[in-house]
């Protein structure tokens, strides 16, 4: 099928774009990406993918929006590659990523989309030698795809030149423009053409970091989803009045005798209190995973294998883990703590239910959350309802 613009529905998304493509036949991509494309098992493209892949290719600044596990990396990714010139052996687009995680995880979808495509794809991360991200710079690399800090460093030392650079992609832009990361991604910016196309995505986009876009976005087409449409459809919500942060410990554990989940992540809000629960499940006998920002890359890296090799079932996160990490067996998450930050709990519980696969989302809480939990179901408009007594049903 070819041709095909539809009108856009507004129910969905709030836009100042109104074409949609309904089929990658129909968005006028090179050949060697739509064999990459079908390589890939990409069948007919996600909501997201319908509206933002043609604007991003076509060169336009974009701020695009979609809930997690609707197909953000390839939207830019396939974006990217159809503007990239393989003859010219330089840097040209420039892909941030706010975890060494998510850029690996990147880095590894559009390296498999560009499989018949002559282009050149480089990880530029922290964990890694200096000497391997350089030489990947002096061997032609065309797409750069990396964290603020060594992306920074590269660019301050000449690495990592930017004369050619045709367009900056900024993952999880919520985050780098309103945390940590703003002051790196400033700089960043200052190094790159004027001429430089930007394009943002987050699953959450808030309206601080909608004005701060502003100072650097011309005429952006924007792709936005209301905050009442951005709750999965496919996460059934729970919750579980625990009353005091002791019995939190005993239903985790009650709920583990009574359901048989293929594997399950259960968030914590810090470091400490994912290792005192690891400790605490470990000396119950449960063979669980934890993982968290200041563990070395090695050992980030053997932990995610495991996990999603299926040798290690649970797997214990800081909001480390909510961005972006698609692990497709996640069926079942379990907030251990309500997340601090309103605008991650739809990161976290989007780990399951990826692509509209079934996930189930269960959250404990104390006495004390009970207002931030009903909180919660205002932001998004939803409904998390109390645990029933049966739940061998939920999976």
């Amino acid at each position: 099928m070819s041709g095909g613009i539809q009108e856009i529905d507004s129910n969905l998304v709030e836009s100042n774009y109104d074409k949609v493509f309904p089929t990658f036949d129909s968005m006028n991509l090179k050949t060697p990406l739509l064999k990459g494309l079908f390589g890939m098992n990409f069948k007919d493209p996600s909501e997201i993918q319908k509206r933002a892949i043609v604007p991003i290719a076509e060169g336009h600044d974009v701020l695009a929006q979609a809930q997690s596990g609707t197909g953000k990396t390839g939207t830019f990714s396939i974006g990217c590659l159809q503007r990239i010139d393989p003859d010219l052996k330089q840097v040209q687009a420039l892909i941030l990523a706010p975890t060494r995680e998510l850029a690996l995880q990147i880095n590894s979808v559009i390296s498999s989309l560009a499989k018949f495509l002559d282009v050149k794809i480089h990880p530029c991360i922290g964990g890694t030698s200096h000497q391997e991200v350089v030489q990947g710079f002096q061997d032609g690399a065309q797409v750069v795809v990396g964290t603020p800090g060594r992306i920074f460093d590269m660019m301050q030392r000449g690495f990592l030149k930017t004369q050619h650079m045709k367009m900056f992609i900024m993952d999880e832009a919520d985050e780098m423009l309103s945390s940590g990361f703003s002051e790196q991604v400033y700089n960043i910016f200052t190094l790159l053409p004027k001429t430089t196309q930007v394009v943002l995505l987050s699953a959450t986009m808030p309206s601080d970091v909608i004005k701060v876009t502003a100072e650097f976005m011309q005429d952006p087409i924007r792709i936005l989803v209301k905050n009442e449409q951005l709750t999965l459809d496919g996460i059934n919500q729970y919750f579980v009045d625990a009353g005091d942060e002791q019995s939190k410990f005993d239903i985790l554990t009650e709920l583990y005798a009574a359901i048989s989940v293929t594997q399950a992540v259960i968030f914590c809000n810090t470091r400490r209190r994912v290792e005192e629960l690891t400790a605490k499940l470990t000396a119950e006998d449960y063979t669980v995973s934890s993982i968290y920002s200041d563990l070395t890359q090695e050992q980030r890296d053997t932990i995610m294998k495991e996990f999603r090799t299926g040798s290690s079932r649970i797997l214990i996160s800081t909001d480390l883990l909510a961005r972006g990490i698609d692990v497709q067996q996640v069926s079942l998450v379990i907030n251990y703590d309500l997340p601090t930050n309103k605008e991650n709990y739809i990161h976290r519980i989007g780990r399951g239910g990826r692509f509209g696969r079934k996930g189930v989302a269960i959250n404990l809480i104390t006495e004390a959350e009970a207002g931030a939990l009903k909180e919660l179901e205002q932001f998004y408009s939803t409904q998390i309802v109390e645990l029933p007594e049966d739940i061998t049903e939920l999976f």
